[in-house]
């Protein structure tokens, strides 16, 4: 079965095709990454502009990857939420427009499902549940427990900045800019981890599975106020202190959840799971544990073969969401 995913909730305008949902067959992304450097950030407006120019050449660079036409796709998967508003309307008012006139079922498809199926793009050995991901990207933290196809329960999330929030806060502190987590890790390979004591939150039994980076982020800024005006050196150790940090949390909570539940497998997702330090502590942390993080980088940040995958499993968990124009709301029983 191949399906057609569309991508669109933040900067990047994606779409992909995979088939049986771990074959990608295609996978283009067009990123405005370059236009939201000069701000710092993402600008919503701008966002959604560049998704109306590249939207309809990404999806036809994607069935040409693929070698498709349409006849030999069988669904359209779109990302419907969350995400940036304008940006989504977008990708969904396309995706419903080419399911309309290609007569194909719609499966609107959450962000964060699509993340934690990441990890599925590629894979050929056999799935074990339970499975606990960890999603960490600039807009969420979850810790999720997946008890088989799309039996999702949360078991701790960010209560204020995620981490990909406050590596690009911390990064724009320290004068690296945006984005802030390639940039602190490039930094942090020349600095000195153990120079900056900061501290490693919300540890404690009470808050074990959820998350907090607001104060590790103010502790970097005190750090800064000190020592004024930064010199490289100052920079290199201030980003290899504050990855040493966050990965700390990141990865000892993973391991707590991991020893808990008694998963057969950990998996790793979202943007900030191509962190190379990240991968290595929870490498070392979970020993003896089936580990996963993305097979390729592309994989991890925001792409639409991760939407497609997802789709594909939900559609295998419920075959009437292939229904002649039904669509389905593969969180409507909430948990995230």
């Amino acid at each position: 079965m191949k399906i057609l995913g569309i991508e669109s909730t933040c900067d990047e305008t994606a779409a992909a095709v995979v088939e049986n949902g771990t074959r990608v067959l295609s996978n283009v992304i067009a990123s405005s990454i370059d236009l939201h450097k000069k701000t710092g950030g993402v600008v919503p407006e701008v966002a959604a502009r560049e998704h109306l120019k590249q939207i309809a050449p990404v999806i036809d660079h994607a069935l040409e990857e693929a070698s498709c036409a349409w006849d030999d796709i069988d669904a359209i998967a779109v990302a419907h939420a969350p995400g940036l508003i304008a940006s989504l309307l977008v990708g969904v008012n396309s995706a419903q427009a080419i399911a309309y006139i290609q007569n194909k079922p719609l499966i609107p498809t959450h962000h964060i499902a699509g993340h934690i199926y990441s990890n599925f793009l590629d894979r050929e050995e056999d799935i074990q549940f339970p499975i606990l991901v960890l999603t960490v990207s600039g807009g969420h933290n979850e810790l999720v427990l997946l008890k088989g196809h799309h039996e999702f329960e949360v078991l701790g999330e960010t209560l204020d900045d995620a981490a990909g929030e406050a590596f690009d806060k911390v990064a724009r502190l320290i004068g690296l800019g945006y984005p802030g987590g390639p940039a602190i890790s490039k930094a942090a390979e020349s600095g000195d981890g153990t120079r900056f004591d900061l501290p490693r939150p919300m540890l404690d039994k009470e808050n074990k599975y959820n998350f907090s980076f607001s104060g590790l982020k103010s502790a970097v800024l005190r750090e800064q106020q000190k020592l004024g005006e930064l010199k490289e050196q100052d920079v290199n150790d201030i980003s290899a202190s504050f990855q040493e940090a966050a990965t700390d949390v990141l990865s000892d909570k993973l391991k707590l959840a991991a020893d808990e539940f008694d998963v057969k497998e950990v998996h790793l997702a979202g943007g900030v799971s191509a962190n190379k330090r990240l991968r290595e502590k929870c490498e070392e942390k979970l020993q003896g544990r089936v580990f996963h993080a993305p097979k390729q980088i592309r994989y991890c940040t925001d792409n639409a073969a991760m939407i497609a995958s997802a789709a594909y499993f939900l559609q295998e968990k419920d075959k009437s969401v292939l229904g002649s124009g039904k669509t389905v709301e593969i969180f409507s029983q909430k948990p995230l």
